[in-house]
């Protein structure tokens, strides 16, 4: 049989200062040391990928007022390291749907959410994003900020 991916979303949120200004959120994970990473989440069953985009922010970052500037079309596909899959089974890895939003004026993050998976967040310059970043994250990163340049948004 062959592997089995959990269906998932992603956002690259780029800050209200947006396109003055290009900065990322990126926010550290509490279940694994200094692991930063972008927010991302499942696919509940009967939901399309926006409305599981708008849900897993709200519920990650505890706002979900973003304004959606694009979309990665190419679903991206990695496997979790043996620690992750254990807890995931019987998934072996997530294939995820990227999007590129800003956040609204005005807009709060707050991660103290109801089920937090956040001990904190930041927003840094697109140049430092790869210095920060969670090492597992990196190859599907790249790929995924290198689209969004290519495509004209950052």
């Amino acid at each position: 049989m062959g592997k089995r991916y959990r269906p998932n979303v992603a956002a690259v949120v780029l800050s209200s200062n947006y396109p003055e200004k290009v900065e990322v959120l990126i926010c550290k994970r509490n279940d694994q040391s200094g692991a930063w990473q972008f927010p991302q989440g499942g696919i509940d069953e009967g939901e399309d990928y926006r409305e599981a985009l708008f849900r897993e922010l709200k519920e990650e970052i505890g706002t979900d007022e973003v304004e959606v500037i694009a979309e990665m079309e190419q679903l991206l596909r990695y496997d979790f390291p043996p620690r992750v899959a254990q807890k995931m089974y019987p998934y072996d890895g997530q294939e995820q749907r990227y999007f590129l939003v800003k956040l609204k004026p005005g807009a709060k993050i707050d991660i103290k959410t109801a089920s937090p998976e956040f001990s904190d967040y930041k927003f840094v310059p697109l140049e430092q994003l790869f210095d920060q970043v969670w090492h597992l994250k990196m190859p599907i990163y790249k790929k995924v900020i290198d689209y969004f340049r290519k495509e004209g948004y950052l």
